[in-house]
């Protein structure tokens, strides 16, 4: 090309032929280039030369250049440079973290996919919302325990209103050291009362048509509506401000009990959040009885009061703490201790017989709902005690041996202390179809789908078998299967360890099973025939042991419904049945026909072997034709047609002679 641009060097405006189209770009930038220099110095080319060629020339320069730079590294680019590494442990550890991080999102991508799996590790926490108060929104249904503590907060206000309020209104609390002090609380109570009513009622999610509401007009308008806006409402009205020309009083704020709701639905929540719920049932029915016990202090005072402080031996004498005083009263009163001082007039004798009754029926009615409480709350236990002692009439009843008894008993302790009821069932057949899934899913599928048998099946046939698992109880020492047994079960351990065990006293332990492992998932698939389905080994539980049974017919029943899951079980029980060998070989005694019955034929007595091949004859063998072992081969021919008792006869007179 560039020969000939020297023999024709204004040829750079031709059309360029099409054989020259393979020519890289960089080629012909190169080619151009030099061109322009020949034209230049020959003084050939029509066009002057100016400042502006001077510049197109460059820019054609350094294009080219940076052309032919990208060719060379097309053509061949070095190698990267090794990574620069500082430090080689904390290299290390940060390749294992995002190795370990690439596992953890491949894992949950397979999980988002399949709604089914389970991931091994627990599940992560649901991500919460920042607490603002600006995008405050808290959902009924789910318990969401930021609301709930703030209810903790409107409930200690509230309580702070119903006692100081109370006792300040009969006890002489009002002094001018102390009133600045109820003043500050006063003001703290009702500003979280506020902040309740004007932020996080109206923002409250409901459910409306079975749809829950999240719209957050709808939520202000629903609250609006209600009745319990219209008593927060109330209960906020500043009655305070009548102390500026009425004297300072605790009676202006009595319109704030009227919020009892919210203390009511901190209580429901509580108890929805609590493992037991029944510990604050107790203590809200104790509170309930001391909250009565001083309102009659505080009465008592008031009466005190209005007789004169110590004008008779039954009322308050002034001395000591007032409140401690009065309390003592009110609880002898209420309930019905005796030993009071005898009432004189007739005020006097009308308030004691208001405080007897009223103590008679208040005392009454909390023990009557603390025994309903500490009743539910031991409701089970009580029914565990009653079947135990039915079980244990039953033995007796029948002269069951006492080691029996006591396995019984033993039985019945580990089953409640570890899992809390006799049979897991009757809980979960409370709940719905929906509910048992979950609960089956999270505790079991991941094993499941461990099971060699089972890879590869429907994850809703998996679900399904799921559902069909029972739990049972073994004790130390309690064989699961013996060998030889039908087997129409398959064990998955649930908590505990099993070994399966041989040898003549089974004292030989093969191997040891944990936690999570299956066991007899063979004999699901095994048919009766030539006993195929029956258990090649022995397990026995180590320790106690909980484990999982699904029944054969269980499985049976599932796979009508799944006939594409059903060739693929059949296909693998194959395939491991070959893999582990056939089934259990028979007995002897099964063995046995005909004439195996009578034995097999005895060995051939050592002292004969002699005859025999290999034997003392062909020790003794001599040269052919020789009179010796002309006579040998005789006696041995003949020895052969005789029995064996004629030919220990004859040996014997053999070597005699």
């Amino acid at each position: 090309q560039t020969q000939k641009l020297k023999k024709d060097p204004c040829a750079e405006n031709r059309s360029k032929p099409e054989n020259q189209s393979s020519k890289t770009k960089g080629q012909k930038a190169k080619a151009k280039i030099q061109a322009e220099s020949q034209k230049h110095k020959t003084g050939s080319c029509s066009k002057p030369i100016t400042k502006y060629n001077l510049t197109f020339l460059k820019y054609k320069a350094n294009k080219c250049i940076s052309l032919l730079f990208l060719m060379s590294s097309e053509e061949g680019a070095p190698p990267p440079p090794p990574p620069i590494v500082i430090n080689r442990v904390s290299d290390d550890q940060l390749r294992e973290i995002i190795k370990r991080l690439r596992d953890r999102t491949k894992l949950h991508k397979e999980k988002v996919t399949d709604p089914y799996a389970s991931s091994p590790e627990c599940s992560p926490p649901h991500a919460s919302m920042p607490f603002t108060l600006g995008s405050v929104l808290f959902l009924s249904l789910t318990k969401d325990r930021r609301y709930i503590k703030w209810l903790s907060v409107v409930t200690v206000a509230y309580n702070y209103n119903i006692w100081f309020a109370t006792a300040r209104l009969c006890f002489p609390y009002h002094t001018p050291a102390a009133v600045p002090f109820w003043i500050l609380f006063d003001i703290l109570s009702d500003i979280i009362n506020v902040i309740d009513i004007i932020i996080f009622q109206p923002r409250l999610q409901f459910v409306k048509g079975g749809d829950i509401i999240v719209n957050r007009p709808m939520s202000k308008q629903k609250y609006r509506q209600s009745t319990r806006f219209q008593t927060d409402l109330i209960s906020i009205i500043p009655f305070d401000l009548l102390s500026l020309y009425f004297g300072f009083s605790s009676v202006y704020r009595l319109n704030r009990f009227l919020r009892i709701e919210s203390f009511f639905e901190f209580s429901d929540r509580l108890e929805s959040i609590m493992a037991k719920a029944y510990i604050w049932r107790v203590a809200r029915t104790i509170g309930y009885l001391l909250y009565c016990l001083h309102i009659n202090s505080c009465l008592y005072y008031v009466a005190s009061a209005y007789e004169g402080l110590g004008s008779t031996k039954w009322t308050y004498d002034g001395q000591g703490t007032a409140y401690l005083r009065c309390y003592y009263f009110a609880t002898r009163t209420l309930i019905t201790i005796g030993g009071l001082p005898e009432p004189h007039t007739l005020f006097e004798i009308i308030f004691q017989m208001v405080n007897f009754f009223m103590g008679v029926f208040v005392f009454s009615s909390l023990i009557g709902q603390m025994r309903d409480v500490i009743g539910a709350a031991t409701a089970g236990q009580t029914y565990f005690r009653a079947s135990m002692d039915t079980c244990v009439a039953y033995m007796n009843t029948y002269s069951i041996p006492r080691m029996v008894q006591n396995r019984v008993r033993t039985w019945y302790n580990y089953t409640w202390d570890s899992q809390g009821m006799l049979d897991e069932s009757e809980l979960l057949d409370k709940m719905p179809l929906v509910m048992r899934t979950a609960i089956a899913v999270d505790i079991n599928l991941a094993t499941f789908q461990k099971i060699d048998l089972f890879k590869g099946c429907d994850n809703q046939m998996l679900v399904d078998m799921l559902l069909r698992l029972k739990s049972i109880v073994y004790l130390p020492g309690d064989f699961v299967c013996k060998k030889g047994d039908i087997g129409r079960e398959m064990y998955i351990i649930k908590a505990g360890e099993v070994q399966v065990i041989g040898g003549p006293d089974n004292k030989i332990v093969f191997v040891t099973l944990k936690a999570g492992c299956v066991f007899g998932e063979i004999s699901l698939l095994q048919s009766a025939k030539d006993g195929g389905n029956r258990r090649t080994a022995n397990v026995a539980a180590h320790g106690f042991a909980n484990l999982f049974v699904l029944d054969k017919k269980d499985l049976n029943d599932i796979l009508v419904h799944y006939p594409e899951s059903q060739k693929v079980l059949a296909r693998k029980g194959r395939k491991l049945m070959k893999a582990k060998g056939p089934a259990a070989a028979k007995t002897d005694e099964e063995k046995k026909k005909g004439l195996a019955l009578f034995g097999n034929k005895p060995p051939t007595p050592k002292l004969l072997r002699a005859f025999g091949k290999g034997g003392l004859l062909d020790k003794l063998k001599v040269l052919k034709g020789s009179r010796l072992h002309t006579y040998i081969l005789h006696t041995q021919s003949v020895l052969a047609h005789l029995s064996y008792p004629i030919q220990i006869a004859l040996f014997i007179v053999y070597l005699c002679i």
